[in-house]
């Protein structure tokens, strides 16, 4: 994985500022995560102000986590105003497949508005290519799960999405598959336990707007790099928080401890990998 001093550095030096438009129940830790990597978060939902805040930002962060109809038009109206700048715009189709309203969302979304990154679990990544899929609430069915026997044609499924879309297709669990149409990226980085805290993976997508941000030339890397950063996080944070006799909410405080302590040498050492073309 090439490039990831440069990448890390552009967030930290640029400070790109990203507007969020996503979940009410991780909101918090979204914006402190956004900090913690070297960016700088604004969270801004209202459909009179939503295209005048995400015009003063480098990228625009779309989650339906807590999904409601005056939501929806708020972020189509973003979505089109960040199109429009040239700015990166990334989705996060939470619970895709759990209700007709949150499939419904994810396919006009995609309809109308232009993404550089999609990022979900496998259950969600399946209902935006097929439509439909068995979602248990917002979290990836268990049928779902990404394993070395099915690592294939989950890529597979990831290259076509995005040859599909024009996105880069970002699907995380315990394998995680970060792909473009071309080439993509197995990671095995993280640990089960940030499956016990909710919002890792709304902090993840927050954090791949920091980087497409920062780096919009290179979105495939950008977000490979986010997926291996939050997965490195989620290893040392789990490591600390036995060696505290702590628990889920040390896990947490920890992971955003060490998302604003990450460096490009922890991730060159500690990275887990391997590339598919």
């Amino acid at each position: 994985m090439n490039h990831i001093k440069e990448l890390m550095e552009n967030v930290k030096n640029k400070t790109p500022l990203i507007h969020n438009i996503t979940n009410y129940v991780t909101v918090n830790d979204c914006a402190n995560i956004i900090l913690a990597c070297g960016a700088s978060p604004i969270m801004a939902d209202d459909r009179l102000e939503v295209e005048e805040i995400t015009a003063i930002c480098d990228a625009l962060v779309i989650n339906i986590g807590t999904l409601n109809e005056r939501l929806v038009e708020s972020m189509i109206k973003a979505g089109r105003k960040a199109n429009e700048l040239g700015h990166p715009v990334i989705l996060d189709p939470v619970g895709a497949g759990a209700s007709g309203l949150r499939t419904e969302t994810a396919a006009r979304l995609l309809k109308e508005v232009k993404f550089c990154v999609i990022r979900g679990n496998i259950s969600e990544i399946k209902t935006v290519y097929m439509g439909s899929s068995s979602t248990r609430g917002v979290d990836a069915d268990v049928a779902d799960a990404v394993t070395e026997h099915n690592l294939d044609d989950t890529i597979r499924l990831a290259m076509a999405l995005s040859k599909e879309t024009g996105a880069v297709i970002a699907i995380t669990g315990a394998v995680d598959i970060v792909a473009d149409s071309k080439k993509a990226y197995a990671i095995y980085n993280g640990h089960p336990m940030m499956g016990k805290i909710t919002g890792t993976g709304c902090m993840l997508t927050a954090v791949t707007g920091a980087y497409c941000a920062a780096n919009p030339d290179k979105i495939l890397e950008a977000a490979a790099v986010s997926v291996c950063a939050m997965g490195i996080c989620g290893e040392e944070a789990y490591k600390k928080m036995n060696e505290n006799d702590g628990g889920t909410s040390s896990m947490k405080m920890y992971l955003i401890d060490y998302m604003s302590k990450l460096n490009d040498k922890i991730i060159v050492e500690k990275v887990k990998y391997e590339s598919k073309d």
